[in-house]
């Protein structure tokens, strides 16, 4: 089925299930897949459980890149040998109700370059990413997201360059985020990098792409099955590319709520 407006594919995916389909194929980039994924759930959690396969047609396709760097022919493979591995999916309470990813979310440095990007530079193509970086790199700022892991502990309210809650290793294509993010093993890959100046975060932008900034002092990890947040404000969100603003409030796992055809 094809779609001529953002937002249809949920609509159309959320009929479709209710119709009997449990099969699906999401045919361009990260933005479709996260659209067919909030089609499927919540309702998909009480109903048999889905399958999604990837033909990587669109900008970022990062959720496939955990699996396999063959693309379209790893996907054209695994539905002819009907492959499935079973897959997690994350879901995001926020003050107007839920979203469900399977890549990641992201607080900070990379959803403002995201909004900034998106509201100016969108025409550019990929120079428009690089612009918005750099924008937001002249006025570079460090903002406290407060939240703790699980239900109790201690509330985290330093000062962070950004926060990202991860379920697959990719973002933006190539981008390694979160190098030790596994999608199929129940947990919630957790990244903080704390506050850094200029010059010292042009220097990490190279090794997003090897994964080798997560070693840096100012960075630190964990494996969490859900997080709760006090941000009593909207900020912006980057959940699998898709740029919002929302008052978020709890990102939690579901183990194994999706069939991957991979």
């Amino acid at each position: 089925m094809l779609t001529s407006r953002a937002g249809e594919a949920i609509e159309l995916v959320r009929s479709a299930y209710q119709r009997g389909v449990r099969q699906f194929l999401a045919v361009g980039g990260d933005g479709t897949t996260f659209e067919i994924v909030n089609g499927l759930f919540p309702e998909a959690l009480s109903g048999a459980r889905p399958s999604l396969g990837f033909l990587p047609l669109g900008t970022g396709n990062s959720f496939l890149k955990d699996f396999t760097a063959r693309g379209v022919d790893h996907t054209i493979e695994a539905l002819k040998n009907r492959s499935r591995r079973a897959c997690d999916v994350i879901r995001l309470r926020h003050s107007g109700g839920e979203l469900y990813y399977l890549n990641l979310l992201s607080l900070g440095f990379p959803a403002d370059v995201g909004e900034l990007v998106n509201r100016r530079f969108k025409s550019w193509g990929q120079f428009g990413y690089i612009a918005g970086v750099f924008v937001r790199l002249a006025g570079l700022k460090h903002s406290s997201f407060p939240h703790r892991m699980g239900d109790s502990g201690e509330w985290d309210r330093r000062a962070a360059l950004f926060l990202s809650f991860n379920n697959s290793k990719f973002t933006g294509g190539n981008m390694m985020i979160a190098p030790n993010a596994e999608a199929t093993d129940g947990q919630i890959e957790y990244v903080r990098w704390g506050p850094i100046g200029r010059l010292g975060l042009v220097r990490m932008l190279p090794r997003l792409f090897t994964g080798t900034h997560i070693r840096d002092p100012r960075a630190s990890r964990a494996a969490a099955e859900k997080i709760e947040l006090q941000i009593e404000r909207p900020v912006n969100v980057m959940i699998d590319g898709e740029i919002m603003r929302l008052e978020c409030r709890s990102i939690e796992i579901l183990p194994s709520a999706l069939d991957a055809i991979v």
